[in-house]
């Protein structure tokens, strides 16, 4: 958009992404805010309020870790697939009751996440009383809860 913008050109913005998301152009997820603000020439706060307009539409909803994705299609955070990878190990006793779970930096190479992710995953998951943190020695599966 060469010129000044005119107010409204979010919504300008926001129609044009609906149309590419009906073509399938975004199936991996929509271009970073960056991205969309260098292609239509506006600042950010006008890309801001286009996506939110997506939301707020249905059209495209926010994964935490991931980014913008079209809704239905939303794939799952990392620390969500960490959590549920876990589970199902302790759910099918490849984990059992009391085993020591690996060490943050075992489990970031493991899933090729960064440690903030594990420690989040980890957290969810102590929290909902499937593995107990304990001081100095690691983090180990309780009995079930």
């Amino acid at each position: 958009m060469p010129q000044a913008s005119p107010r409204g050109t979010y919504l300008l913005i926001s129609e044009a992404l609906r149309a590419r998301i009906a073509e399938g152009v975004y199936a991996d997820g929509l271009p970073s805010e960056a991205e969309i603000g260098r292609e239509f020439g506006v600042a950010r706060t006008t890309v801001r309020r286009a996506l939110r307009a997506l939301e707020e539409s249905g059209d495209v909803a926010t994964v935490a870790g991931v980014g913008r994705q079209v809704s239905g299609g939303a794939r799952q955070a990392p620390y969500e697939r960490i959590m549920a990878d876990l589970l199902r190990q302790i759910q099918e006793g490849a984990l059992p009751a009391g085993s020591r779970l690996p060490s943050e930096a075992e489990l970031a190479a493991t899933y090729d996440v960064a440690r903030g992710t594990v420690r989040r995953a980890v957290r969810e998951l102590e929290t909902a009383g499937h593995i107990r943190a304990q001081q100095g020695a690691g983090r180990f599966v309780s009995p079930t809860p």
